[in-house]
């Protein structure tokens, strides 16, 4: 990231379409949607990170733990950051931060679930299908975290513009994850056409894990992906080229990739713990934009930690630069991504009033001296 790049703390909302309209009943999510995102790590163990108990802390809400989740993914920067430096452990007292590492949406929103995990960083697409399938009993997005870092890349002898897009072949995560509903939408505003499950029709749309992309493009299976980073960098490092940044597309640049989720009991019963996480969080992300070569290599380190294996220069410099770290959730960017599903046949009309609560995090940031954030009209009442 550059080292000018300011905290974006901006309110949501500018030039994004309004929110969903109340009143409108809760249906289920068609069975195929899929809730994956996108990450590399495995579970964490012990760590090399600065997290340490100070002498004489208290708990937090009397917890002996809180228990987070995150990705192995240069998306997931403040938990990478926040881990690695010690700032969840520092607010969090005599309280140990936990960790668990994830590869997919739908474990963690199944972690969250089941109490495995009280707090998680999570892609937009996961949180709207976790919080539907639920009735909107299950979750509510807290904070924000992370913007942009998404981008079609391509193999150059193949495509030149992004009209030579149709008829080629074109990975995406999974079936109905953030990546595959922004592409199917953008397929859609060109006027072609495609079939949403079989991902078949004017361009193939080829779901392929992200870890096994690049290995897809070098045998030339698929022809371009569009994916979060780090694979966008990765795959650049095998020669393809950046035929779009999805930032473009949003208002101010700016679209949602990753927030922060709590279980609804656990943020009813340990409000104390949650505020300390989000503190934590506003912290970390401070420190990232005022010191971001120093919370580049921190993310790297982590990430090498939960993975086995840090990302070298020529992928960890483009990715994080395309990334911007915010606090702001981007709520009315999370509304537009839930309409493109709906409208991309992947998704029955969400009721997703009440998805937000942002109570603790305005606070934080009023304490902080920042501007607040807002739910664009979706959180609790």
């Amino acid at each position: 990231m550059p080292a000018s790049l300011p905290p974006s703390r901006r309110r949501a909302g500018g030039g994004a379409p309004a929110p969903l309209r109340r009143g409108l009943a809760a249906l289920v999510v068609l069975p195929l949607l899929a809730l994956a995102a996108c990450g590399y790590g495995s579970k964490a163990e012990n760590d090399s990170s600065d997290q340490k108990i100070a002498a004489g802390a208290q708990k937090t809400d009397g917890l002996d733990s809180v228990k987070i989740g995150y990705f192995g993914n240069v998306t997931h920067a403040t938990a990478l950051v926040g881990h690695q430096k010690g700032f969840f452990q520092k607010a969090l007292g005599a309280t140990e931060a936990k960790y668990q590492i994830f590869n997919a949406g739908p474990s963690e929103i199944e972690a969250l679930n089941s109490g495995s995990i009280d707090i998680g960083w999570i892609g937009p697409s996961p949180a709207i299908n976790g919080y539907t399938k639920s009735d909107g009993k299950s979750l509510r997005i807290i904070g924000g975290s992370a913007s942009g870092g998404v981008k079609l890349v391509v193999n150059p002898k193949k495509i030149t513009s992004l009209k030579d897009v149709k008829g080629k072949k074109i990975a995406t995560p999974q079936l109905g994850n953030t990546q595959d509903v922004a592409f199917l939408n953008w397929i859609a505003e060109q006027g072609w056409k495609v079939d949403p499950q079989s991902g078949k029709g004017d361009v193939s749309v080829v779901r392929t894990d992200n870890k096994v992309t690049p290995d897809a493009y070098r045998s030339g299976s698929i022809d371009g992906a569009w994916v979060p980073e780090p694979t966008a960098s990765k795959l650049v490092a095998e020669g393809a080229k950046v035929l779009l940044d999805e930032s473009t597309l949003w208002p101010d640049k700016k679209f949602v990739i990753t927030n922060i989720i709590v279980s609804q009991k656990f943020l009813k019963e340990h409000p104390k713990a949650v505020e300390a996480v989000l503190r934590a969080s506003v912290e970390t992300n401070k420190w990232i934009n005022a010191h971001p070569d120093e919370a580049k290599a921190a993310a790297n380190k982590q990430l090498a930690v939960d993975s086995g294996k840090a990302l070298p220069a020529d992928v960890l410099d483009p990715a994080w630069k395309s990334i911007t770290i915010t606090d702001d959730p981007l709520a009315a960017t999370l509304d537009t991504e839930a309409r493109h599903a709906v409208k991309a046949g992947l998704l029955k009309q969400p009721k997703l009033d009440g998805i937000y609560d942002l109570t603790l995090l305005n606070k934080v940031l009023k304490a902080e001296g920042e501007p607040t954030v807002s739910d664009a009209g979706l959180g609790v009442k």
